[in-house]
């Protein structure tokens, strides 16, 4: 196999889905399967995914975010390729790597607002985690205060901050000591802080889960109540950050923001290997490692190793070298522009919201045509949250557009566009768009045949 390994790999083409329903999650096979998606895609470049008939498609879902560089980036894919030629010693554990500490100086020279160290492990999830022990410690607090709807990974101690209570089911008993504030509302945040039992009060500048964002003023004056009450302000920047909003962190928004702790991840692996990053104060850090015998009392396996650090430097150099940051500026504000445009001609749009490329449509029951309401009555009493289904089927199988709906139970649709989108890529997905909501008002209609044929399998299922 190591001879010809593309070889041996072409001997088991089409054996994916078969071998997913096998061995490993065969529902989620079936629910590709019902909605059209399991188009079996063979190569990825850039902003685009081609399926094994030729077919291209414009990615807009990006691995949730991972793929901010597009895919297979040609300067990241050479940097690892040199990397990998020179036989590096790789996780020596007993020395301190070169390539990690690059990339840590160029992380907190991005980050700046006093965050100075860096922490590395493997993913979003595992920043969370760290994070919630690095409050924990710094303050000798024990409680984490979060906000609804916020996602902040699935792992037992990130899963305690879930806002979606959907996610929380049938896993037990979760990690004590956690309370949830409404996103965006100040005077609850300064309730629940006032006790000073809270070590930190974690938030989302923009939610992965509805692309709402903070209220202009929201993270200063957050940061103030927590200083005030002793509490520590961790921002959740795994999808917001390193250039995706417009900004190379999504608080560099709104000035003299200072956060204690950030968590980022997805974008900084390149697409191409898992790593994630605890940026913090030089005073956090210290207090988790404050002497010789606790120099690694909070550790991982796999963090800092070569591959993920090159993927990380390379990444970082790419965005700088190419002005990624701007373009996801520029880019995104005009697709929410233009989408605001063409959502005030649909009855069912009530919001398109974001910050740079990371931005979502909201809909909603029609306020006026009378036949409308009754559509959309007798498809939620079917199943509440699919009509988000009638958007992104037709993307895809009509316009080769991948993307999804923004979470469970929700009828926001969000889109994730690598930030080295052209403006001809969105004017492809704003034709798009003007195409899929005007077919939404045709009822009776292909459109809803589709989505009420979808809702009542998905009651027998």
């Amino acid at each position: 196999m190591h001879k010809d390994f593309k070889g041996w790999l072409k001997q088991h083409e089409g054996r994916a889905y078969e071998l997913h329903e096998k061995h490993v999650n065969p529902v989620f096979v079936k629910m590709l399967r019902t909605i059209g998606f399991d188009k079996g895609y063979t190569r990825g470049e850039g902003c685009y995914l081609w399926d094994s008939a030729g077919n291209k498609y414009l990615d807009l879902l990006t691995g949730w975010g991972v793929f901010a560089l597009g895919r297979n980036h040609p300067k990241v894919k050479a940097i690892m390729s040199q990397l990998i030629d020179q036989d590096m010693p790789n996780l020596v554990r007993m020395e301190c790597s070169l390539l990690s500490g690059l990339v840590a100086e160029r992380l907190v020279t991005h980050a700046g607002a006093g965050l100075e160290r860096v922490f590395f492990c493997n993913s979003g999830a595992e920043c969370v985690e760290g994070a919630i022990k690095f409050a924990r410690c710094s303050t000798g607090r024990q409680e984490i205060v979060y906000c609804d709807h916020g996602f902040h990974g699935l792992t037992t101690g990130s899963l305690a901050l879930n806002g979606a209570d959907f996610f929380r089911e049938r896993f037990g008993d979760l990690m004590p000591g956690t309370r949830k504030v409404p996103f965006n509302d100040l005077e609850a945040l300064e309730r629940e802080l006032a006790s000073k039992k809270a070590a930190a009060f974690i938030v989302e500048p923009v939610q992965g889960k509805s692309c709402e964002v903070v209220k202009d003023g929201y993270l200063a004056e957050a940061q103030r109540i927590c200083k005030k009450h002793g509490t520590l302000l961790v921002l959740d920047e795994i999808q917001t950050g390193l250039g995706r909003t417009g900004r190379w962190f999504c608080f560099q928004h709104w000035p003299d923001v200072q956060p204690d702790i950030v968590c980022c991840s997805k974008i900084l692996s390149g697409g191409y290997v898992p790593v994630g990053a605890i940026i913090t104060t030089a005073k956090v850090m210290d207090c988790v490692f404050n002497s010789m015998e606790r120099c690694v009392v909070h550790s991982n396996t796999f963090g800092q190793n070569d591959l993920a650090m090159a993927a990380a430097l390379a990444t970082l150099y790419v965005i700088e070298e190419d002005k990624l940051v701007e373009n996801a500026a520029i880019m995104g504000e005009y697709a929410m522009t233009r989408l605001r445009e063409i959502g005030k001609g649909c009855p069912f749009v009530t919001d398109v919201r974001g910050k740079g490329l990371m931005f979502g449509i909201d809909f909603a029951r029609p306020r006026e045509s009378l036949k409308l309401k009754m559509a959309w009555d007798m498809l939620h009493k079917l199943n509440f949250g699919v009509f988000g289904q009638m958007i992104i089927i037709p993307l895809l199988q009509k316009h080769r557009i991948l993307t999804q709906v923004a979470g469970y139970h929700t009828e926001v649709i969000k889109f994730l566009p690598p930030m080295t989108v052209t403006k001809q890529d969105m004017d492809w997905f704003l034709a798009a768009m003007q195409d899929v909501l005007d077919e939404t008002q045709r009822f009776p209609g292909t459109a809803w045949d589709t989505v009420l044929g979808l809702a009542k399998r998905a009651m027998k299922a």
